[in-house]
């Protein structure tokens, strides 16, 4: 008996504790629209003050979403009747979607006691993420711009790659649109990465075609939520001229990691710094050096604080001119900054002009990277030193300009020196001459033998039978087929070697090689051939894979998996149209 009840105090106690720990995680709806906030709140209610609270939240995978604003309120009070402490910890998490379709929002976790408490996942529904502001704006105008970014989360300096498209009803406005001008404002840098057009996709949206107009990276440089201004354009006709705006697009720009180096200015990317001499004489007390100060590497080249060359008593430097060579990168716009300094020596002998310290952060691994100085030797003469080192021959040379310079000397009467004229005839001119028309003329002889034997050759083939329509046009499709198992080998191995620019351009070739094979029989468009030929399925799946190609090639971070599953959707699909 005794036994008994010591079991069921036990029970009685163990749901006692099990009661004292609330754990929640709810939602303000179920379905959302593309612009909607998704609104979580996470409550912990706690009876007692005997629990531990060992860790914090710890939230679930939010990386489909973008973080617009967190808070969190604690509450204390005391149960009057049963003189027990409740405490109540309310966090709310305010989210903006970036995909649409069904979403699942996983567990929130904390440990109590070396307990852990969890909340059941759940999923909710995201119908549309894409903005549509500007077509509700500019449906009178029948054109409208939209801004899509797609990578809304970077860090402080760090690029997202920006697509600017155009929608119509009538293709025929997509070339009226001009005068694109990129967005301005003071807490962003934008870079243009092409201005080329793109093919006109005619299920762009709704009953609407598309057409990427610019693709362009935008460089927050400061963190918080950072809103890009839109992206403006003229709309030309014989009547009028409209200007049209696209929408704003809100970043989530992360702040960088504490632990920053000193001498870290705003650097963010992977870079190299190198110090050189470009001037080949002997570098002279108190005369001008050039001194190349050369950064390069990816990421906010063209917009970072550079590292001057450091303050010394051995010599002195004036401002330097700059240069760039940049063009637009993976994760960055890529290149090299110069800066030339004329760098004067104060004192004979070694000197050592180094930079500044160096520092920039790493975005691929979240970590700073010092590159600490550089420094160039120089070795210093004095003129004394300069005078005393020159050859014999310097010496002449040098005294032969200074006499020249400084002594009038007499102008010398010159004769002119003449060649008398022989009056013999050349025999081997006359003969050079008769040799060089008996060539011609047996030349003119050989052409004519070659164009006789070539219309014989032409009367035999025209003799043959040309076969039927069909037949031929088989015979001029094998002879002008290309071997695209060549082109899959090759990209294959830019793939694995990481060279995606280039393997980005083989597939251009690739894809011209195969529209000029297959359009040399057919009059109308490579998309309305896959159509007729081909199948709508195979045009479907041809034109999703030129939007994927367009958008894997400018976004700033590729991963192998990437890669890997869109060279495979690209060799089954051309094997099909090359059939």
């Amino acid at each position: 008996m005794q036994y008994r009840l010591s079991y069921i105090l036990f029970i009685l106690i163990s749901v006692i504790s099990y009661g004292q720990v609330n754990l929640s995680l709810e939602t303000d709806k179920n379905e959302y629209s593309g612009k909607d906030i998704v609104n979580l709140t996470i409550i912990l209610e706690i009876n007692g003050s005997e629990m531990d609270h060992q860790t914090r939240f710890q939230l679930p995978d939010l990386s489909k979403f973008t973080m617009i604003g967190s808070g969190s309120v604690t509450n204390t009070l005391v149960d009057p009747a049963t003189n027990t402490v409740i405490t109540q910890k309310i966090s709310r998490i305010a989210l903006e979607p970036k995909k649409k379709g069904k979403i699942k929002i996983g567990s929130v976790l904390v440990t109590l006691n070396n307990k852990i408490y969890k909340t059941e996942p759940f999923d909710i529904n995201i119908r549309d993420v894409v903005e549509k502001r500007s077509l509700a704006n500019n449906t009178s105008n029948e054109v409208y711009l939209n801004m899509e970014i797609e990578d809304r989360e970077v860090y402080q300096d760090q690029p997202t790659v920006a697509v600017l498209r155009v929608y119509s009803k009538n293709m025929d406005n997509f070339r009226k649109v001009k005068n694109i001008r990129l967005p301005q404002q003071d807490n962003i840098n934008v870079h243009p990465v092409s201005f080329g057009k793109s093919e006109i996709d005619p299920s762009g949206y709704g009953n609407m075609a598309s057409q990427i107009l610019a693709v362009f990276m935008v460089f927050p440089n400061e963190a918080g939520f950072v809103e890009v201004p839109s992206v403006s354009a003229s709309v030309n006709s014989y009547a009028h001229k409209n200007k049209i705006v696209s929408n704003k697009v809100k970043l989530s720009v992360k702040k960088l990691p504490e632990g920053s180096p000193e001498y870290f200015k705003n650097a963010v990317g992977n870079f190299k710094v190198s110090v050189h001499n470009t001037s080949k004489d002997k570098i002279e007390v108190d005369k001008p050096v050039h001194v190349l100060v050369k950064v390069s590497g990816e990421g906010n080249l063209p917009d970072m604080v550079l590292p001057k060359i450091a303050a010394s008593p051995d010599y002195e430097f004036f401002a330097p001119k700059i240069t760039s060579k940049v063009v637009p990168g993976t994760t960055g716009m890529k290149g090299e900054i110069l800066a030339n300094y004329i760098v004067v020596p104060k004192k004979a002998g070694e000197i050592s002009v180094k930079t500044e310290p160096f520092a920039f952060f790493d975005p691929a691994s979240r970590e700073y990277v010092e590159a600490g100085q550089k420094s160039l030797a120089l070795n210093a003469f004095s003129h004394e030193q300069i005078l005393e080192s020159r050859t014999t021959v310097e010496k002449v040379n040098e005294y032969t300009n200074n006499l020249l310079e400084t002594v009038n000397t007499p102008v010398l009467k010159t004769t002119t020196l003449k060649v008398k004229e022989k009056h013999k005839f050349h025999w081997n001119i006359l003969l050079t001459n008769i040799a060089i028309l008996l060539g011609l003329f047996i030349a003119y002889l050989l052409f004519k033998t070659w164009q006789k034997k070539r219309a014989l050759v032409r009367e035999t083939v025209s003799s043959k039978p040309l076969g039927s329509v069909a037949e031929t046009e088989k015979e001029i499709k094998e002879m002008l087929k290309t071997d695209i198992n060549d082109y899959f080998s090759y990209l294959e191995n830019l793939k694995d070697n990481g060279e995606y620019q280039k393997f980005f351009q083989t597939l251009e070739e690739m894809d011209e090689e195969v529209r000029k094979q297959h359009l040399q029989t057919y009059s109308g468009d490579f998309k309305a051939f896959l159509e007729e030929y081909k199948g709508s399925s195979v045009a479907e799946e041809y034109r999703n894979l030129m939007q994927k190609i367009e958008m894997e090639k400018y976004s700033p971070m590729k991963t192998s998996e990437g890669m890997e599953e869109l060279l495979r959707t690209v060799v089954n699909l051309y094997s099909q149209i090359s059939k």
